[in-house]
């Protein structure tokens, strides 16, 4: 397995402390605040320790109260609100230097059959026909802003193929609509759990940025404070983090200084695994007049 990806895993491989209570860590990536993301999946994994194997996440909803500080470990303390005969409903509430950083609820729910239907696919080029990696960076992103083209070359336990970067290389208003081809680097097996937590993990990934298409903006741009504010997943169908996944977004809104993003997550095959929905704050730093 890609070395990277075992370094994920271990960072979901949360310590348990005591009944209901649980220690996650941060790789030191020089970052500084934690990856959203992480939080995200560390508190579903917490969630998750706590409800029998054959119960499964169908949806989650988390709030990013405080940045978290990648130096110190997050205590995940779960709360059991209910084990119901269909359904098990958890909250878990992150807890870093004395005070919550992250809230998540998360529903869990035994398999069964039932109705059947889905939005589809948009018709876009597959992953095998795009840029991807040192290519991507010299033929797309020549002469992108420094921030952009440092993300776009780190290493990273997720594989992006984005299907257009135009609004890196320019100030262009653009819809507010993007997709990427994502999936985890190396073969993660087939647990259920495992996936799901990966999955949330990497949903968390470049949907802030959607919402500044139509301004000529991006997450890197200097002239925006961004972060996400919080974030919400249901999850339909079987996944294998491993395989490419279509993730599509759009923004139908922003306004009052943040921004609202939908997502959904395909499986090559065009079956819809999951869905997103993220507000996040994008909003403009304040210049002082040079005097």
């Amino acid at each position: 397995m890609n070395e990277l990806m075992q370094g994920l895993i271990q960072t979901l491989d949360l310590e348990r402390l005591e009944e209901n209570l649980y220690r996650g860590t941060s790789p030191q990536s020089g970052w500084q605040r934690i990856f959203g993301g992480q939080v995200i999946a560390q508190a579903l994994v917490a969630a998750q320790r706590t409800v029998p194997a054959e119960r499964h996440v169908h949806s989650l909803h988390g709030y990013f109260v405080r940045p978290g500080d990648p130096k110190a470990p997050v205590i995940y303390e779960v709360k059991r609100i209910r084990d119901g005969g269909s359904f098990t409903t958890r909250i878990v509430i992150g807890i870093q230097h004395g005070e919550a950083i992250f809230t998540l609820s998360a529903s869990f729910q035994k398999h069964e059959e039932g109705l059947d239907h889905q939005a589809a696919m948009p018709d876009v080029p597959g992953p095998d026909e795009l840029l991807h990696g040192e290519e991507l960076a010299a033929r797309v992103l020549e002469g992108a802003p420094e921030p952009v083209l440092r993300y776009w070359k780190r290493p990273r336990p997720i594989e992006f193929r984005p299907v257009s970067l135009d609004h890196y290389v320019s100030e262009e208003k653009l819809p507010p609509r993007q997709d990427v081809w994502v999936r985890a680097v190396g073969d993660v097996g087939d647990d259920p759990a495992l996936n799901a937590a990966i999955l949330a993990y990497l949903s968390d990934m470049t949907l802030l940025d959607t919402s500044l298409f139509a301004h000529g903006l991006s997450v890197f741009d200097a002239r925006i404070q961004a972060a996400s504010l919080d974030h919400a997943m249901w999850f339909h169908r079987p996944v294998r983090a491993s395989d490419w996944h279509l993730y599509t977004q759009d923004s139908p809104s922003s306004s009052g200084a943040r921004g609202l993003t939908r997502g959904a997550l395909f499986r090559e095959d065009g079956v819809l695994v999951a869905s997103v929905a993220q507000e996040g704050l994008i909003r403009p730093r304040r210049v002082t007049p040079a005097t």
